[in-house]
């Protein structure tokens, strides 16, 4: 199989960046932030969650941290409200000063860090006292349905496939992982909750295109197929897919969310 590469920012935004817009608003005004406050969107790829929070958190600044430089690059060409900046930096070690942050969060990452109990820590780490620190996932298990359905036909076609299945690889896509993580993080107050948003494609080939730019474990599987084993594939998923009135396909999205509160200095 291919690497799960995550660099080109106009290939992520057409396979999932276009349907975390749908789920950071939400996620926003759940956290409870208030305005004025300064962020931190650790792992912010091509700026997504960093544009939602600064059109409906109303920040005094955001940092968006990103190991990715094709991300960055991205992100600062679709981001350019001043009070944003883009510097890259590991979720493992962040480029930051200790409680520097009213609120921290990641979109969508956690993931697919390696050893996340350390940037829980260092999420922990750069939040102000009372600070609020919080996190959303896909529910690969389950809720996210667009993933869900190609890996579901992948292993149909091909056993060994579940072995890159994100809902068994990923424990952190399931709500009782991520109140864990909190929990040790040494955070306060951890609550979950889910998120979710409609994916409705305007047909197949809308569906299907996305799968062939390599990001991510998804996309990098179909792209080291054989072109008859990915014909295969793709016309297994169109028998699979439900569709709507002039052929769309209607989806959701489900993430899983989570908060906590920073403690104070003892």
């Amino acid at each position: 199989m291919g690497s799960e590469v995550w660099e080109a920012g106009d290939a992520y935004e057409a396979y999932v960046g276009r349907w975390s817009r749908g789920i950071g608003p939400e996620f926003l005004r759940w956290t409870a932030v208030p305005a004025g406050s300064s962020w931190l969107d650790v792992g912010c790829g091509t700026g997504a969650l960093t544009s939602a929070i600064l059109a409906v958190a109303d920040p005094a600044d955001v940092v968006g941290v990103d190991t990715s430089e094709g991300f960055l690059a991205a992100a600062r060409a679709r981001v350019t409200d001043p009070r944003a900046t883009f510097v890259p930096g590991d979720a493992r070690s962040l480029p930051v000063p200790d409680r520097r942050f009213h609120a921290v969060v990641s979109g969508l990452t956690l993931n697919f860090v390696p050893a996340p109990e350390r940037a829980a820590a260092e999420l922990a780490r750069v939040a102000a006292p009372g600070g609020v620190v919080a996190a959303y996932v896909w529910d690969y298990a389950a809720g996210m349905e667009l993933i869900r359905h190609f890996w579901d036909a992948a292993t149909a076609l091909d056993p060994a496939a579940a072995d890159l299945d994100e809902g068994r690889r990923f424990p952190l896509c399931r709500p009782e992982g991520l109140r864990t993580l909190w929990a040790g993080a040494g955070l306060d107050d951890v609550r979950v909750r889910s998120v979710e948003t409609a994916t409705t494609f305007a047909g197949f080939d809308d569906y299907w295109r996305p799968f062939l730019g390599g990001q991510g474990p998804a996309p990098a599987y179909a792209m080291s197929l054989t072109e008859e084993r990915r014909r295969a594939l793709r016309e297994t998923l169109r028998a699979r897919l439900p569709t709507g009135p002039g052929g769309a396909i209607p989806l959701t999205a489900r993430a899983w969310a989570v908060r906590g509160v920073a403690r104070h200095a003892t």
